[in-house]
C-alpha cells in the first residue's frame, strides 16, 4: 500500500476567485497547492477585454502570499459582441490563455453570455486560426429542458456542431457531469478534452436533496445520478490524457449559500488535492493521479509541466466545518468531515 505520494506540482484548470476582498482572501488557498490556475472571467462586470483581464490578473497576483510562486492564467468572457481582434491581441500578448463560453444565464454571473452559439462562429474561427483554447460551460438554458438533461442536450444541439465545423479548435468541456459527456469526449479527436471537479467524483444528486435541501452540495452543473458519478470516476482514473483536474472552486459566504437563493458553487480550493487523491485511492489508481493532476492539462494547453513537486501522505485530516473570509463564515468542500490524505506541500 502506498502511504506517501510525490508528484509534479499540479495546476487547477478551472476555478473562480471572484474579486475584491473575497478574492484577496481565497487566492492563498489555491496558491498553496497549485502552481497555475485557469481563472474564470464571470465577474460583475465580466472580463471581456484584454485590458480588463490584465487588470484582474494584477489584482490576483497582488493577493498571492509573499514567497509563494503562483501564476493566474486568464480567460476572456465571450459575448455576442466579442471583438476577435482584441481577443487575438490579448492571446498574442500572453494575457489570455483561453476564452470562456457561457450560454446566457447558465450559471453565476452569466447573464452577459452568448445568446446564440452559431452567432459566435466568426469568433471561434479566429480562435481556431490563432490557436486559442475554447473553454465551454456545456448546458442549454431552455426552460423546457430538465435541469438534469441540460448537459446532454448541449452536446446534441451545439457541441457536436462546434467540433465538426472547427476541427482544429481545442475545446475543453468543463466540469463534466454525465456519462454522455464522457462518451462524447472519448469519441472525439485529441483536440477535445474535459475537466472534472472533486464534488462530481464524490457525490450524486441525492447529496443535494436527501434529509432536506443541502445547499453546500449545490453547484452548476448539478450533480447527476449515481451512474454518471461512476462514469466520471472511471474517466478521471483511466489515465486518458483527455481528462484533467479542474476544481470549479467557487466561494460563496455561508449566509448566501443558506439563503432563499442558495447560490450555486462549492468552495473546493482548501482541500482540493486531498479530495481528488482520495478518489484515486478508492479506485486503486494512485499511479495515475499525477497524470490527471499534473501532466494532462499542461500537455493539452501546450504549456510546460511544473518543475517542482508536492507530496501527499496517507493520514486522517479533519476538514473544519467553516473557514473565515472577510470576517464571515464560508463552508469548504468536505466541511466537518475527515479525509484520508494530508497535503504536505
Amino acid at each position: 500500500m502506498t502511504d506517501r505520494l510525490t508528484i509534479r506540482r499540479p495546476d487547477d484548470w478551472h476555478l473562480h476567485f471572484r474579486d475584491g476582498a473575497v478574492m484577496r482572501e481565497v487566492v492563498p488557498y489555491t496558491a498553496r497547492q497549485f502552481a497555475r490556475a485557469i481563472v474564470m472571467p464571470n465577474l460583475t462586470p465580466p472580463v471581456t477585454t484584454t485590458q480588463l483581464a490584465a487588470a484582474y490578473r494584477d489584482r490576483i497576483v497582488a493577493a498571492v502570499p509573499e514567497g509563494v510562486r503562483f501564476t493566474p492564467l486568464m480567460t476572456c468572457y465571450l459575448t455576442d459582441n466579442t471583438d476577435p481582434d482584441d481577443l487575438a491581441r490579448g492571446a498574442g500578448e500572453g494575457v489570455f490563455t483561453a476564452a470562456k463560453m457561457y450560454p446566457a444565464n447558465a450559471t453565476t454571473n452569466s447573464a452577459a453570455g452568448v445568446t446564440n452559439v452559431e452567432n459566435l462562429y466568426p469568433v471561434l474561427a479566429r480562435m481556431e486560426a490563432e490557436g486559442i483554447v475554447l473553454c465551454i460551460h456545456g448546458e442549454v438554458t431552455d426552460h423546457s429542458i430538465d435541469v438534469f438533461d441540460r448537459e446532454k442536450e448541449f452536446i446534441e444541439r451545439h457541441l457536436r456542431g462546434i467540433v465538426a465545423v472547427f476541427p482544429k479548435l481545442r475545446v475543453v468541456f468543463e466540469h463534466i457531469t454525465t456519462s454522455d459527456a464522457v462518451d462524447f469526449v472519448m469519441a472525439s479527436g485529441p483536440q477535445v478534452a474535459a475537466t472534472i471537479t472533486p464534488q462530481h467524483l464524490h457525490i450524486n444528486r441525492n447529496a443535494m436533496l436527501v434529509g432536506g435541501i443541502q445547499p453546500h452540495n449545490y453547484c452548476l452543473p448539478v450533480a447527476k445520478r449515481e451512474t454518471h458519478r461512476l462514469a466520471l470516476r472511471k474517466a478521471a482514473t483511466s489515465g486518458s490524457p483527455k481528462f484533467f483536474l479542474g476544481t470549479d472552486s467557487a466561494p460563496h459566504l455561508r449566509k448566501d449559500k443558506e439563503s432563499a437563493c442558495g447560490c450555486a458553487g462549492i468552495f473546493g480550493a482548501p482541500y482540493a488535492l486531498e479530495s481528488y487523491v482520495t478518489v484515486f485511492d478508492e479506485e486503486g489508481a494512485l499511479d495515475r493521479f499525477e497524470g490527471f493532476a499534473s501532466l494532462h492539462g499542461p500537455a493539452f494547453y501546450g504549456l510546460p509541466v511544473n518543475e517542482d513537486e508536492v507530496t501527499l501522505e496517507r493520514a486522517e485530516v479533519a476538514v473544519p466545518p467553516v473557514l473565515h473570509v472577510m470576517g464571515e463564515e464560508i463552508v469548504p468542500w468536505h466541511g466537518g468531515q475527515s479525509l484520508g490524505w494530508n497535503f504536505l506541500g
